[in-house]
């Protein structure tokens, strides 16, 4: 499909094409560097989120699945307190944007705000929103997780921190740790770092009552519970293979 430029139903449709000469070499290069651990969303410069062909590259990390069960617990704890029509979300780390661009299209009436430190990693994400026509939807602010955002003004604050310590590195995939951004996947020695800046961060800029809800795994599960003490109705909630997977919790 990358070589071809043609979608799923083109592939199968026509059993016979042959590449051309240029469309073979251009494939055997895919492969090559494919064969050397380069991920496959950095050699087509795509990769799918929650139903949004998203544009990637070495600037931001691989969107991956698990972190849509990040967009399912926004939604359902928004639908809940039946407040989905008025609320001001902030996505914390955006890299390609895929949670803010995937809350901007299922709450159409929320107002979403995307911060990001890495300048390389925001012009993707507004790239993004562009291709998905929701540029006025989203409020990216370049700097270091929330710095600079109002006090008290969220419903929700949202994120994917790096939460991987380094001293697990040698368990993270080679593709990973050679070629993903390191910032965004690494947070300092035990993975927790960027955690316990976040929530103190969090715990200023929510309204009371606000949630802040984020992606961690399961070696860190009992420390941030530990970090959450003097927040309300914490749970930690497992993803598909059943390992602790999205933190929720409530600013008292």
């Amino acid at each position: 499909m990358f070589t071809l430029d043609c979608d799923r139903a083109y592939l199968y449709a026509h059993p016979e094409r042959e590449l051309t000469n240029d469309e073979a070499a251009r494939y055997d290069e895919a492969l090559a560097r494919r064969a050397t651990g380069v991920p496959a969303q950095y050699i087509t410069g795509h990769q799918e989120f929650w139903g949004l062909d998203l544009i990637v590259s070495t600037a931001v990390l691989v969107p991956r699945p698990e972190t849509e069960h990040i967009v399912e617990a926004v939604l359902e704890l928004a639908r809940g307190d039946r407040r989905d029509l008025a609320l001001r979300i902030v996505d914390v780390g955006t890299g390609s944007g895929a949670i803010a661009l995937a809350l901007a299209k299922e709450l159409p009436t929320a107002e979403i705000h995307a911060t990001d430190i890495s300048l390389a990693a925001l012009e993707i994400a507004r790239a993004n929103a562009a291709r998905h026509q929701l540029t006025s939807r989203i409020a990216f602010h370049h700097g270091d997780l929330l710095e600079g955002l109002p006090a008290g003004q969220f419903d929700f604050v949202v994120s994917n921190p790096p939460y991987v310590g380094e001293s697990e590195e040698d368990e993270v995939q080679l593709e990973v740790r050679k070629y993903e951004p390191r910032n965004a996947v690494f947070a300092g020695s035990t993975g927790l770092e960027v955690i316990e800046r976040l929530i103190p961060q969090a715990q200023t800029v929510l309204r009371p009552g606000g949630w802040l809800v984020f992606e961690i795994s399961g070696t860190i599960a009992q420390g941030v519970r530990r970090l959450l003490a003097g927040w309300n109705d914490a749970q930690i909630s497992n993803d598909l293979q059943g390992i602790a997977r999205v933190v929720r919790t409530r600013k008292a």
